[in-house]
């Protein structure tokens, strides 16, 4: 096992010389391969250039490796000239200086500078410098512009984060991309991940997005800029994109495929499940700037001679499969809207109670052609978190909901004008 005193930063190892077992000069260093390690990758071996050729040294081939001096346990005549093999992860060519994705601090950060440690045994990759402190290490002068900013009354700091806190972004990584990183950006508030996604190239957008779960890329592609979705869509299968559009809830699947070519939209369609299929082709049908466009169909009715405990129950089973519950909606056995309940009324009400005997009738409601600004000042003037809309027989045919509204108000990138397919 090679002696590695210590934690080394690779600035401080880049181009120092390498020495056979006889004290011979090899060349210099120019960089480390790494593997997968459980959290942190394991440095598996160096790259040495003398001249024009380049040596790779397996790590169980080395000697000694510190600051001062990296020596190996073969003669330089023992050594071969190899051919670095594109699928080989060298951290200074494919790490140093590109962006990595700060899984605590949602954002892409620039890799300066990289700290090797022991893990385990093995010396890892365990922490990328993303700070002053370590451009300046690469420059070699840390130490002269720490007392230069000293006189300033500014202290350097060291700004490291941990690899398993870290999410790479070449697609190339993808093998450094771990289990806990993996479900670290999973936590990523969907609004976070799009902003980190709308900052890299198209390659390393696919392979951010590549690596979240059904649900989390659901959450997080409604957010992304309609020509930044249609480039992930089109760089993933058609089932897996129909997977995702499944799972996000209808409104804003229909604002996905409302922003796709049409034909690519229709495809997915057809892809998808009967029921969710039907419910976002439904909405696709009505204006966007109109009360059927922004709604959602995704609601709870119940009927009026159902008991509270009942409704309760039912609650409890269906809630967890819609976005959003503030209201329960009462309909006859044609989907006609007979009256609304708040959950508070619902809680507080004795369980044999009716929920005709409690809910709220006559009530207002949207009309599925009213203008968006017209759906604001009614969601506002009523006080409501919810506006039910219905067809001109009083059918029910969603709700607009408060942050529908704030959308088209205050509209994130994401909401352009959408299509009817």
């Amino acid at each position: 096992m090679p002696f590695f005193a210590g934690d080394i930063f690779v600035s401080e190892v880049h181009r120092k010389p390498v020495l056979d077992r006889a004290g011979e000069e090899i060349g210099k260093l120019t960089d480390i391969t790494v593997g997968q390690g459980d959290p942190f990758p394991s440095v598996t071996a160096l790259v040495v250039k003398s001249g024009k050729l380049t040596y790779l040294i397996p790590w169980d081939q080395i000697n000694l490796f510190n600051k001062r001096v990296i020596s190996v346990n073969l003669l330089r005549d023992q050594l071969s000239p190899a051919v670095i093999e594109p699928a080989e992860v060298l951290i200074c060519r494919d790490i140093l200086d590109k962006q990595i994705v700060d899984i605590n601090g949602a954002k892409l950060v620039r890799v300066n500078d990289l700290k090797l440690g022991d893990v385990n045994g093995r010396v890892s990759l365990i922490a990328a410098d993303i700070g002053l402190r370590g451009i300046l290490r690469r420059l070699g002068v840390e130490a002269r512009g720490e007392r230069l900013l000293s006189v300033l009354r500014y202290r350097l700091q060291n700004v490291l984060i941990g690899w398993h806190y870290l999410q790479p972004v070449e697609p190339k990584l993808n093998k450094l991309t771990l289990t806990v990183s993996r479900q670290k950006a999973a936590q990523l508030h969907p609004a976070d991940l799009a902003e980190i996604i709308s900052e890299v190239s198209q390659k390393e957008r696919s392979a951010i997005f590549g690596s979240l779960d059904v649900e989390t890329a659901a959450e997080a592609l409604h957010e992304l800029e309609p020509s930044v979705q249609a480039d992930i869509i089109d760089d993933m299968s058609k089932e897996k994109a129909s997977d995702i559009l499944e799972q996000m809830p209808p409104d804003e699947a229909a604002d996905v495929l409302g922003d796709l070519p049409e034909a690519k939209a229709q495809e997915l369609i057809n892809l998808m499940e009967k029921d969710e299929a039907e419910d976002v082709q439904e909405l696709l049908e009505h204006e966007e700037d109109t009360a059927g466009g922004l709604m959602t169909t995704e609601y709870l009715a119940f009927p009026p001679d159902m008991t509270v405990e009942d409704a309760i129950r039912e609650l409890r089973l269906e809630a967890p499969d819609v976005e959003t519950v503030y209201y329960l909606y009462i309909t006859d056995d044609q989907e006609r809207l007979l009256g609304v309940l708040s959950l508070k009324s619902l809680i507080m009400a004795r369980p044999e109670t009716l929920l005709q005997d409690i809910m709220r009738s006559p009530m207002k409601t949207l009309s599925l052609d009213a203008e968006q600004m017209d759906v604001a000042e009614f969601i506002s003037k009523y006080n409501l978190l919810a506006a039910p809309v219905v067809d001109e027989n009083m059918v029910m045919r969603g709700i607009v909901t408060v942050d529908d509204v704030v959308d088209f108000l205050l509209p994130p990138a994401s909401r352009k004008k959408r299509r009817k397919i």
